[in-house]
């Protein structure tokens, strides 16, 4: 089987074309036929390996796949590993049989960046109706899609970042109040602490959901109200935030708190409860992934680098039918 294989780490240089042998399906794993599978910005750093778990060479990366079950069914399932491939392993427990019209782009965005932006909402910031949401990179997969959830979750109001115009429109088109430029990840905080503060109508914010670290974080926790959260769930910048002083924390009333998709496989039913409102949502026609683009196999390494390089919006998919051009050498 064609797959994209990662012998050493590093950029996304380091993501090779390879023919690998099939996985063998072991204890209750079972084998599925890949048809497309998603790119998300922690593919970046399993491929480094500055992860939140450690890699082991070789390995082919990839969390979710879109393709066929072995009784014929089209499924979209949060693998393990191995979603750059042809053929992947999955567990029944997170594999989720697909309704016709919902398309490869949205099942891919909901799998797991669906399903983290309802648990960043629902289960880290217990959200209440009434309450202020600030959403960092709004225009992200995740962001898309927590922009739109605050929304039916009743936020008051909802403040994205993002770093160009067009992103910025594009979280105002799926819901945001206001969409800011959060500015460069190093240096003072305080114009940005002060922005999200200005944004809420002069008033500190309740709930920011935050993935850069650095000063982002800084000013996020800083921007807060009494008992507001800040849910940290990623550090693109890999740039740390200033260490926080429980100090700090008690003096304001203030919580940080961190989240890893991979807990809420523990909680009762897995991911089933958010993916099956994800798809009523959509269902409904009140919650929609953005396509931020369709590459070939061939292209992960061009994904990733579009992906790192913050060029892109919405979500990234590998479609395995798609044909390279003959002419451009793959990526």
């Amino acid at each position: 089987m064609r797959a994209i294989q990662v012998k050493q780490f590093g950029g996304p240089e380091v993501l090779e074309l390879v023919d690998l042998p099939a996985p063998t399906p072991q204890g209750s794993l079972q084998l599925l036929a890949v048809t497309a599978s998603g790119v998300n910005y922690a593919d970046t750093h399993q491929a480094a390996d500055d992860y939140l778990a450690p890699q082991t060479l070789p390995f082919v990366p990839g969390a979710e796949v879109v393709g066929v079950d072995p009784d014929g069914r089209r499924v979209v399932a949060l693998v393990p590993s191995g979603g750059y491939a042809e053929q992947a392993l999955a567990h029944p427990g997170l594999t989720f049989a697909l309704p016709d019209e919902v398309d490869d782009t949205t099942a891919l965005a909901f799998v797991l960046q669906g399903t983290t932006a309802w648990h960043l909402l629902r289960t880290s910031a217990r959200m209440a109706p009434g309450e202020t949401v600030v959403v960092h990179a709004g225009a992200g997969g995740v962001g898309c899609l927590a922009v739109q959830l605050a929304r039916e979750l009743g936020a008051r109001r909802i403040i994205a970042t993002a770093s160009s115009p067009e992103k910025r429109d594009l979280a105002r088109d799926l819901g945001a109040d206001v969409a800011l430029d959060p500015g460069p990840v190093t240096g003072d905080s305080t114009d940005l602490r002060d922005a999200l503060v200005e944004a809420n109508e002069g008033r500190p914010v309740d709930i920011v959901l935050e993935m850069a670290g650095g000063r982002v974080f800084d000013a996020s926790l800083r921007a807060l109200a009494p008992f507001g959260r800040v849910v940290t769930y990623g550090m693109a910048s890999r740039v740390p935030p200033t260490p926080v002083q429980p100090g700090l924390l008690i003096g304001t009333s203030r919580s940080v708190v961190g989240f890893w998709l991979t807990h809420a496989l523990r909680l009762p039913g897995g991911l089933r409860p958010a993916m099956e409102e994800l798809l009523d949502l959509h269902a409904a026609g009140r919650l929609h992934a953005v396509d931020g683009g369709r590459y070939p196999l061939e292209h992960a390494r061009q994904a990733h680098e579009d992906i790192a390089s913050r060029r892109t919006q919405g979500k990234l998919v590998l479609d395995l039918a798609l044909t390279p051009d003959p002419l451009e050498p793959p990526t």
